[in-house]
């Protein structure tokens, strides 16, 4: 998940709860984040629809999709936070 105000209420309902969260850096490629999803093994996989890097759009849900193809470990749910239709502005 990005840095939004949702990441934060994602790692606090986790705290509520009393459940296990580790946050993992958006940009990583599907195969690093396959690894980390094999490793801890996550029974839920919660991310957001998008990130914004300096411009440019880094669209999480195909990177998510790669990354559970090829991994071993399927968590029970993926629950994806759809952000609203954000375009860049252009840098001139």
């Amino acid at each position: 998940m990005p840095m939004i105000p949702q990441a934060i209420y994602t790692m606090l309902s986790c705290a509520r709860i009393g459940a296990i969260h580790s946050l993992i850096f958006g940009g990583f490629a599907s195969k690093e984040l396959s690894s980390r999803i094999d490793h801890a093994k996550p029974k839920v996989v919660v991310t957001a629809s998008f990130g914004i890097e300096p411009g440019r759009r880094v669209e999480y849900i195909p990177l998510l999709e790669e990354a559970l193809r090829i991994g071993q470990h399927k968590p029970d749910k993926v629950l994806i936070y759809s952000r609203p239709n954000m375009g860049l502005r252009s840098q001139q």
